[in-house]
């Protein structure tokens, strides 16, 4: 067999399919007539009528979508709505292709095959109509071209691509969406060349126990044959067992039945596959097989109980993904499959869901790494018409009726589904999958859509169905992905009828636009395609860790490390089928260099090793421990790694030995030096000074107004000026004590007192007391504090411009929300200056973001241009560091929330920060979303604020 134009992709890709597949002429024979994928295209001819680059017959990439290519014109899918425009682009693309094929392929059932191409295809070979007009985006379908070939000679295939359907509910199911709307042939095409006589298709039922029922669809049976069937362990040639069935001529269905032994069920845990080998032979002779990679596993689906696989209920832990790259739109590879699928299971995700069928490689991948997988029949709030639903769902279902990964069918989405082609997934099934229609409470199974915390009258937490929301969170410019998601979780899992849930969305939608000249090159549409929880080249946000903490099948319970800690920390298993001695754990002692924020020396490790884990079996809970050496309280931190069963990391957690006095009096370097201290009293301020370092305080206020040191000036000024509390100065004291400057400013309000200290050798040390006096002056039950507090603490003023970078020791490396601690861990951590804006800031998007609150400060050296660093230490625990205020998105929609307000000045230090929202407001979100109270009662002793401060020139 030879071909001319697809000759080079077909020896530089298949050579040694090709090889196999030649000697053994009963198989399939699968030759591409396009390029395998987007990165290994093959050009076709190729002429676009309208938009760039139009009206002219030119080269195309095939794969691909024709914007991405420079031809036609972006649209996206809300072009009715919060872009305004009348009517979506619909240009049309023609293509153009030979190949040769052999003469001895006379006589074979020949199909061409289109992976999917948007959105209405005509396709011809050698000027004769393959068949009707195919419709419907995201679809796999075929044509029988045997016919219509030219055996060892030339054959011209051509292909008329409208990008908008001539049937009206094709563009309401998929091009009236809230996605990118593409055109062209941006999945395979190929040829599949086979024996006439061929069993055309298998659709099995594979059960945990060994079982496995098969449906075959047979093609021009002659006479009386048989089909022999066999397993084979992936990887492995060693036959497990052969079954054998007569088939009569011309029989065109067969079931069959059959039972191995020894079978791995898969699972998302233990994703074990098989080979399942299928041959037709006729009188001893092999005339065609087919091989069809499976999983046995059994699902139960019952209702006002659970989803079961393999006899364990399950909750699935997932996610919305698109199929979108930047620089190939809805064109993929199964390299970018396997990322994907990585990144799923780094989250310690197990499920996913599209809104319409997938690539059949991130299928494969699903498969054999182990998610569960929602396959959707698109439906983006509207239905397809019957005739042409009924035809997608039997193309869809046929397709992908064998991946173990598939467990649910969707018909739809919000409100996109068509009652009457709900039967019909399960005609074509013989697993009989569910068929849920999303974000609706239907057949018994509730998967409404952005349900709030008190979602409950009779549904969800408090109803009687299962419920899993198939969209739920929402992660626009990192706000909802992984913020509010632990109460969430936790809340739903209360309910024995919890199966689990669907964060929105996977990653950013951002597309490169090749018709952009300016410094802006990718396109989200604003905030309507910024919704990712990874960035739109995969680029990890905040809630990925987020999410990768919460999601985590180990669970420890809250521990403190304090002086009598002997090593214990007591794990759960939130594993749905695996023990936990199956996973591996090691420790680490970890001290840090006490200079570190004055020097580049590296943290040591005092101790590591393994951990023994016992046999605790899902849902159990038990005790780990690690050694207590002689010298484990000269560590600073503990951190424990967990990897999975396939040495996957599961989290790395950590804990602090000591309290914040420890690290302030460690870190906090001390020099010796018999300098004096002095106090400089004036007319409207007080100056507390030592040899390198003075600070100015204003007496009508009690703020800072100059910091000098013997370079200039440090510009921290006005402050410390209380957030979420008001307080005056009522007088200010000063004295000398043990050769330190003191500086005592007294409070009527929020704040008691304020206690500045310079030592001898120039470190600043503030003492904060608030929250003392119940009642006093009205201070608590006037108007000095706010009665619902989203914000407490101290801030100042300090220049953002000229800022490079900042080291750090507390959690990190990312910012954080009330609502989104989880994903930070303690450690040293050091990131430069940058203004990313997650969901935006594509050309240049730097993380972990520079800007934000931070979580458990200890100390931190704030590295600036002209004299302006310094150095802050915290000997207070949970404070959090406020490091000026992130950057708004400029091309956001109205309505969207990116951040909460921040309270004024640019570096702060706080016991409260606010919650991140997503489009719900925070009063929908749960406990650990919602503001604070205060209530203090007479004889409370108030709450302290300690904090040092280090302006000094380093050497």
């Amino acid at each position: 067999m030879f071909f001319k134009k697809s000759l080079q992709v077909a020896v530089a890709l298949f050579l040694p399919f090709l090889c196999v597949i030649n000697a053994n002429a009963q198989q399939t024979t699968k030759v591409f007539l396009s390029g395998t994928d987007f990165e290994h295209p093959v050009k076709w001819d190729f002429m676009c009528t309208a938009g760039s680059n139009s009206k002219q017959w030119s080269k195309i990439n095939v794969p691909s979508n024709w914007e991405l290519e420079g031809f036609g014109e972006y649209t996206y899918g809300r072009w009715y709505k919060e872009l305004n425009q009348k009517e979506p682009s619909k240009e049309e693309g023609f293509y153009k292709h030979e190949f040769q094929i052999s003469a001895s392929d006379k006589g074979k059932t020949i199909y061409i095959v289109f992976g999917a191409a948007m959105t209405d295809t005509e396709v011809k070979i050698n000027g004769k109509s393959a068949g009707p007009i195919h419709q419907g985006g995201f679809y796999e379908f075929k044509y029988d071209i045997s016919s219509l070939l030219n055996y060892g000679g030339n054959n011209v295939l051509e292909a008329h691509v409208s990008k908008h359907s001539a049937n009206n509910s094709v563009n309401a199911a998929e091009r009236r969406a809230d996605w990118w709307l593409f055109g062209g042939i941006y999945r395979p095409v190929w040829l599949e060349i086979m024996a006439n006589e061929n069993i055309a298709h298998v659709a099995v039922d594979a059960k945990m126990d060994g079982t496995l029922n098969a449906h075959l669809d047979l093609q021009n049976i002659s006479q009386k044959s048989t089909i022999t069937a066999s397993i084979s362990a992936l990887g492995s040639d060693k036959i497990i067992g052969t079954h054998t069935f007569d088939v009569n001529a011309k029989e065109q269905k067969k079931a069959i039945s059959m039972q191995f032994p020894n079978i791995k069920p898969w699972s998302p845990e233990t994703p074990n596959l098989y080979n399942l080998k299928l041959e037709l032979k006729q009188n001893g002779k092999t005339i065609h097989e087919i091989t069809e990679r499976i999983g046995f596993r059994t699902l139960e689906f019952i209702k006002k109980d659970g989803i079961y696989v393999n006899g364990k209920k399950i909750i699935m832990k997932g996610v919305n993904r698109h199929e979108i790259w930047p620089e190939s739109g809805r064109s993929t590879s199964k390299r970018l499959s396997i990322m994907d699928v990585n990144l799923l299971k780094d989250m310690n995700m197990n499920a996913v869901r599209g809104h319409y069928p997938a690539d059949s490689h991130f299928l494969q991948v699903c498969d054999s790494l182990g998610i569960f997988v929602l396959d959707e029949l698109a439906g983006w709030q509207n239905s397809y018409d019957t005739e042409t639903g009924s035809k997608l769902v039997k193309e869809m279902v046929t397709r992908d009726v064998n991946h173990p990964s598939i467990i649910i069918w969707d018909n739809g989405n919000e409100g996109g589904w068509n009652y009457k082609v709900d039967p019909i997934f399960k005609d074509l099934d013989p697993q009989k999958r569910i068929v849920i229609h999303p974000w609706s409470d239907f057949d018994g199974w509730d998967a409404h859509h952005y349900p709030t915390f008190q979602t409950g009258i009779h549904r969800f937490v408090n109803g009687e169905n299962v419920f899993f929301p198939t969209e739920f969170m929402h992660a626009t410019y990192d706000n909802g992905g992984g913020a509010g998601l632990e109460d969430f979780w936790n809340h739903f899992k209360e309910s024995p009828l919890f199966a689990g849930g669907f964060i929105w969305v996977f990653c950013d939608e951002a597309v490169k636009r090749v018709d952009w000249t300016g410094k802006e090159q990718f396109d989200s549409k604003g905030s309507l395609a910024a919704d990712g929880i990874l960035g739109p080249h995969r680029e990890k946000e905040g809630s990925f860790y987020a999410i990768k903490e919460i999601w985590a099948p180990i669970q420890f319970a809250p521990l403190s490390i304090t002086s009598k800690f002997d090593g214990t920390f007591l794990i759960s298993n939130d594993y749905i089928f695996s023990n936990l001695n199956s996973c591996t754990m090691e420790y680490k002692v970890v001290k840090a260099n006490k200079e570190m924020l004055y020097t580049k020396n590296a943290n040591s490790i005092l101790d590591k090793g393994k951990i023994e884990i016992p046999s605790i079996e899902p849902g159990e809970t038990s005790k780990i421990k690690i050694p207590v050496g002689a010298n484990f309280f000269e560590g600073d931190w503990v951190e424990i790694t967990a990897h999975d069963q396939h040495g996957r990391e599961i989290y790395t957690w950590t804990w602090t030995i000591h309290k914040g006095d420890y690290f302030a009096e460690k870190f906090l370097l001390k020099k010796e030096t018999k300098a004096k201290v002095s106090i400089k009293d004036e007319a409207a301020s007080v100056s507390l000074i030592s040899k390198d370092v003075q600070v100015a305080f204003d007496k009508k206020n009690g703020k800072i107004i100059t910091v000098n040191n013997k370079n200039g000036i440090v510009p921290l000024t006005n402050g410390p000026t209380p957030i979420g509390m008001i307080a005056e100065v009522k007088s200010i004291e000063t004295t000398i004590e043990n050769n330190a400057a003191v500086l005592v400013v007294n409070y009527i309000g929020g704040i008691k007192k304020i206690k500045w200290t310079m030592t001898a050798d120039g470190r600043l040390k503030m003492e904060m007391l608030a929250l003392k006096d119940a009642g006093a002056n009205n201070g608590f039950d006037g108007a000095f504090f706010q009665d619902k507090v989203d914000a407490f603490g101290l801030t100042f003023d300090f220049p953002e411009q000229g800022v490079e970078s900042m080291k750090w020791f507390g959690k990190g490396p990312y910012h954080v929300w009330k609502n989104r601690i989880k994903g930070t861990t303690y450690g040293i951590w050091e990131k430069e200056y940058n203004q990313t804006i997650p969901g935006e800031s594509f050309e240049n998007m730097i993380l972990p973001e520079f800007k934000g609150y931070h979580a458990n400060l200890y100390a931190a050296a704030l590295k600036a241009k002209d004299n302006n660093s310094f150095k802050m230490f915290s000997a207070s625990e949970n404070v959090f560091l406020r490091l000026f205020t992130p950057d708004l998105p400029k091309n956001a929609f109205e309505g969207t929330y990116p951040q909460p307000a921040f309270p004024e000045g640019n570096i702060s230090f706080m016991y409260e920060i606010p919650a991140m929202r997503d489009f719900k407001p925070l009063e929908h979100h749960g406990p650990h979303s919602q503001p604070s109270s205060i209530r203090i009662k007479s004889g409370d002793e108030g709450i302290q604020m300690n904090l040092w401060f280090d302006f000094r020139v380093e050497k």
